[in-house]
């Protein structure tokens, strides 16, 4: 009998980081991992930071309910607008107090940081919001405990294997990494 699938859930807004967002979804659905992008706006499409618009599967409102085995916040700066949001904020301490993994990468940190999610752990973050987190990491890309941070478009495949990484092991990471012939520095 085969476990079922593990199931991650991106959060997906306008002004979001269309790379970072994809990207991380990419390398996740590439690992069998079931990915559901969630939009905020609770429209059926998000567009980016760059125009470029992308269909979401579901509205965070539709998902809000259910647990993840894995939660991203993509970057850009509509990410400002889950610094208040109670649907994320439920979302992200639901995943925290779990022991989950919590995932945030560029500005979105920030909104980590906000939750009181960073206050005993190491992050990083795009350099323009790194000051703000409580325990500042300058390394590219951050796990502490159950936390993986990130600093941006740069440093999303990084990201999104660490990701896999935590989910399907060093194996399947290794395995998608030489896939999309990713070689780190």
């Amino acid at each position: 009998m085969s476990s079922p699938a593990q199931q991650a859930l991106v959060i997906a807004f306008d002004g979001i980081e269309e790379v970072e967002a994809l990207a991380t979804v990419d390398v996740l659905r590439r690992a069998g991992i079931k990915t559901t992008i969630a939009s905020v706006c609770g429209k059926p499409t998000v567009t980016g930071r760059n125009q470029i618009s992308f269909a979401t599967d579901a509205t965070l409102a539709s998902v809000e309910n259910e647990a993840f085995d894995l939660v991203v916040l993509p970057g850009g700066p509509g990410v400002l607008e889950l610094l208040d949001n109670p649907q994320v904020a439920k979302i992200l301490a639901r995943q925290d107090a779990a022991n989950r993994p919590l995932a945030a990468i560029c500005a979105a940190p920030k909104v980590l940081a906000k939750h009181g999610i960073l206050d005993d752990r190491q992050a990083t973050a795009h350099q323009s919001v790194r000051s703000e987190l409580p325990h500042p990491s300058d390394a590219s890309t951050v796990e502490d405990q159950h936390i993986v941070t990130s600093q941006g478009v740069g440093t999303v495949l990084e990201f999104a294997l660490a990701l896999v990484r935590r989910l399907k092991g060093e194996p399947a990471a290794n395995e998608i990494a030489a896939s999309i012939h990713f070689q780190k520095g």
